[in-house]
């Protein structure tokens, strides 16, 4: 239940990340010249200062998170895919049929 809460939440995480960062000011502009007048929204300096500690701040929560969910799956797990493998030793190899050879004839 909580895996799957932090799955979703993961999933969440990165999408926001992902416009977080496309929405940066970049030196090709990015996405950041798609979004209209942003300086009125987050103040005289603009998106800079607020986009950089969103993403800081969602980056950090990203990481934590995924520590989380790994810790939370080897917790779980408690045997390795590996360990349930069918151990290959016992198991015959098919083997080919037998070519037929007709005896060669003399020439004369």
């Amino acid at each position: 239940m909580t895996t799957s809460l932090l799955l979703i939440i993961q999933i969440v995480l990165v999408i926001i990340l992902v416009i977080a960062v496309l929405l940066q000011k970049s030196s090709s502009i990015g996405l950041g010249a798609y979004s209209g007048s942003n300086e009125s929204v987050f103040g005289a300096k603009g998106p800079s200062g607020f986009l950089a500690k969103a993403t800081f701040t969602i980056g950090f929560l990203f990481i934590v998170n995924t520590i989380t969910l790994g810790y939370m799956y080897s917790q779980s797990a408690q045997s390795s895919v590996v360990d349930e493998m069918v151990p290959t030793t016992n198991v015959a190899a098919p083997v080919a049929p037998a070519a037929t050879t007709t005896p060669a004839t003399p020439k004369k």
